[in-house]
């Protein structure tokens, strides 16, 4: 869950620089966005924003119908949803290696990427919701800096699992820090390139979160 939260981190800052000025998983920020081009401040864009809320929306809600019938009929689920999601993000990044090159989308922003990435995003939120790790949500930090800052401020009684949570906190908020800073050094790559790579790493968790149980059974079996 830390390496996905980096990994939002990451597609929020490969839009934002090179694909318009506008999130795809931060919905919040987009519905600023969208309030700020309503009220004709600063030449904002309304149509980015807007598809981009939408298609989030979509996402959650197609994810919300599928992942549920994923949860029923297979112990997997969250490595399928994962795949599903770096499938549609390498998707992305081919739609704009084919349509714009190796370039940046910063002049010419592609409203077609910028509907996968986002759709995708919100698939993301309704598998982390599911996923329900407490404190790490992936794709927010308010929450998590919120009880990170009492738990330091107005710390609770002690229980064995405090400083498990605690670090969850930690890795939310550090986690998108660094995935910001992750996908900035990116973007000199392109838009199409960073989100084939993106695609990638979430593929490769996928990948690990099946073999690696299996591993350790494996040398349970051996060590028994």
């Amino acid at each position: 869950m830390a390496t996905l939260t980096v990994l939002a981190g990451a597609v929020d800052a490969v839009s934002f620089l090179t694909m318009g000025h506008v999130f795809t998983a931060l919905a919040t920020g987009n519905l600023l966005f969208l309030a700020f081009a309503v009220a004709e401040a600063g030449q904002l864009p309304v149509a980015r924003p807007a598809f981009a809320l939408i298609a989030f929306a979509l996402g959650a809600a197609v994810g919300g119908l599928g992942t549920s019938r994923l949860v029923a009929r297979h112990r997997h689920w969250f490595a399928v949803a994962l795949v599903v999601e770096g499938a549609l993000l390498a998707l992305a990044g081919a739609a704009a290696l084919w349509r714009h090159g190796y370039g940046s989308l910063t002049a010419h922003p592609d409203m077609l990427v910028i509907v996968i990435v986002a759709f995708t995003m919100g698939l993301r939120a309704d598998t982390a919701v599911r996923a329900a790790v407490p404190g790490m949500p992936t794709l927010l930090i308010q929450m998590s800096l919120v009880r990170l800052i009492l738990d330091f401020a107005a710390p609770a009684p002690a229980t064995p699992h405090r400083h498990m949570t605690r670090l969850r906190f930690v890795a939310t908020v550090a986690g998108i820090f660094v995935g910001g800073v992750l996908g900035t050094l990116m973007t000199p790559w392109g838009t199409g390139r960073a989100l084939l790579v993106i695609a990638a790493a979430v593929l490769v968790i996928a990948l690990l979160y099946v073999l690696l149980p299996r591993y350790r059974l494996l040398a349970s079996e051996l060590v028994g």
